[in-house]
C-alpha cells in the first residue's frame, strides 16, 4: 500500500506565543500582528516534511496550509493539493474543519501543525476515524496528541505508516476560558483521538494538578530567600512559580512572565521584546521556571516568550527550574524545544530542580 499522509497547517499557529498572547483566536491573531509576531508554522511544517522519507506521499490543502510548505521542502511530484480552502488571503478555523473532513477517507494519518486549538477543530470533524498527529507549533499545547518536536513527528508518522506502531487514544485539551477570565487554570477535555503509539509522541497532556501549599511554601521561601541583590529574576508561568510572586508580595500574572529585582515588580505579563527591554537596563539575570507537570516540558510549551535570544542574554547556567517534588519524582526527564536546534542542544544534560527547602533532584534534559 502506497504511504501517504494528509498535512493540514494553521499558518497563525503560534504566532502569540513571544509576544505574550495567550493564543491567536479570533482577534488576538490581529493584536499579535500588531505587536510584531512573525509566523511559526510554515517553518515547523517545512522542518517536519523535510525529515519525512522521501517514499511518502503529501496531501495538502493550497496555499499556507500545505501546499506552499510542501513546495519548499522540495516534495515536487510527491504533493497531491486538496482544494478545501483559499489560495490566498486569511485562514479560519472553518477551513481547517474542511480540509479535514476531505481527508477522511483518503489518508490513514492526518498530521497537523498548530496548538490545542488547531487539534480541537480536526477532532471536532475526524471523530476517530483516522488517526491523527500534530507537529507541536501553538501557543497552548496541553493535549496529548503532539510529538516532541517536527522531526520526531516525522520519524512516528513514518513509523505508524509502515505498520510498526499502533494508534492509542489521546485526550484533546484546551483552557477553559471562562476559568481563565477568573485567573484560575483549568483544563476542558473536548474530545479524543487516536494518536501512533509511539514513544516520539508526548503522551501526557498538561495536569491540573493542585500540590499542597506547605510543599510550594517551602520552594518559594528557599528561593526568595537565596534570591541576589541586583539581579534581574523573571518568574515564569505555573503555580509553583507563583507561591514564589506570593512570597515577595506580588501578584503573579496567570500564564506569563513577571520581572521583580531587589523585591520591586519592575515588568508584568512580560513579552519576548519587554524581557529583552529589561535585559538591558538589567543585564544580570536569572529565569524562573517549572516544567509543564505531565509532559516535563522546560521550555517550548506555554512560555514562548521565553525565546531563544532571551534566554541566551541570560545564560542557560541562569535557569532556575522549580517543581513540587511529588511532580519531579513522577518525571523521567525533563524536555526542551526552543525552536532553535544549537540553544537545545547546549540546554541539554543534567539540571538542578529545587523541589523543596534546601532540598533538590537532578533530571536529565533530552
Amino acid at each position: 500500500m502506497e504511504a501517504k499522509l494528509a498535512l493540514i497547517v494553521n499558518p497563525i499557529a503560534g504566532m502569540g506565543g513571544r509576544v505574550g498572547l495567550k493564543g491567536t483566536d479570533g482577534e488576538a491573531y490581529l493584536r499579535a500582528l500588531q505587536l510584531g509576531a512573525r509566523p511559526v508554522a510554515p517553518g515547523r511544517a517545512v522542518e517536519f516534511l523535510r525529515s519525512l522519507s522521501p517514499d511518502i506521499r503529501v496531501l495538502a490543502p493550497p496555499g499556507q496550509m500545505g501546499e506552499a510548505e510542501a513546495r519548499e521542502a522540495g516534495l515536487g511530484g510527491r504533493l497531491e493539493v486538496m482544494e478545501c480552502a483559499p489560495r490566498e488571503g486569511p485562514t479560519s478555523a472553518e477551513d481547517t474543519r474542511r480540509c479535514a473532513g476531505e481527508a477522511v477517507g483518503r489518508v490513514p494519518l492526518i498530521v497537523f501543525v498548530g496548538g490545542d486549538g488547531t487539534a480541537r477543530d480536526i477532532v471536532e470533524v475526524v471523530d476517530e476515524r483516522v488517526a491523527v498527529l500534530g507537529v507541536p507549533s501553538g501557543v497552548k499545547m496541553y493535549s496529548g496528541v503532539f510529538a516532541e518536536t517536527p522531526a520526531m513527528a516525522a520519524i512516528a508518522a513514518e513509523r505508524f505508516l509502515r505498520g510498526e506502531v499502533r494508534v492509542e487514544r489521546a485526550e484533546v485539551l484546551d483552557i477553559d476560558e471562562e476559568a481563565f477570565r477568573r485567573d484560575e487554570l483549568r483544563l476542558r477535555l473536548y474530545g479524543t483521538a487516536l494518536v501512533p503509539a509511539a514513544e516520539e509522541v508526548v503522551r501526557s497532556g498538561k495536569e491540573a494538578a493542585s500540590y499542597a501549599e506547605e510543599e510550594l511554601e517551602a520552594i518559594a521561601s528557599y528561593v526568595v530567600e537565596n534570591m541576589e541583590p541586583g539581579v534581574l529574576y523573571i518568574l515564569g508561568p505555573g503555580s509553583t512559580v507563583a507561591a514564589i510572586a506570593r512570597r515577595l508580595g506580588i501578584s503573579k500574572t496567570l500564564l506569563g512572565f513577571d520581572a521583580v529585582i531587589d523585591g520591586r515588580l519592575v515588568g508584568r505579563d512580560l513579552n519576548e521584546a519587554g524581557m529583552l527591554e529589561l535585559l538591558k537596563r538589567y543585564p544580570k539575570a536569572k529565569v524562573v521556571v517549572s516544567p509543564i507537570g505531565g509532559q516535563g516540558f522546560l521550555l517550548g510549551r506555554g512560555n514562548q516568550q521565553l525565546s531563544p535570544e532571551v534566554i541566551r542574554r541570560v545564560g542557560v547556567d541562569n535557569i532556575v527550574v522549580v517543581a513540587a517534588k511529588s511532580k519531579a519524582l513522577r518525571l523521567r526527564s525533563l524536555r526542551v524545544d526552543t525552536g532553535d536546534p544549537e540553544l537545545d542542544s547546549a540546554l541539554r544534560g543534567f539540571r538542578r530542580v529545587i523541589v523543596g527547602y534546601g532540598e533538590e533532584l537532578v533530571l536529565r534534559v533530552i
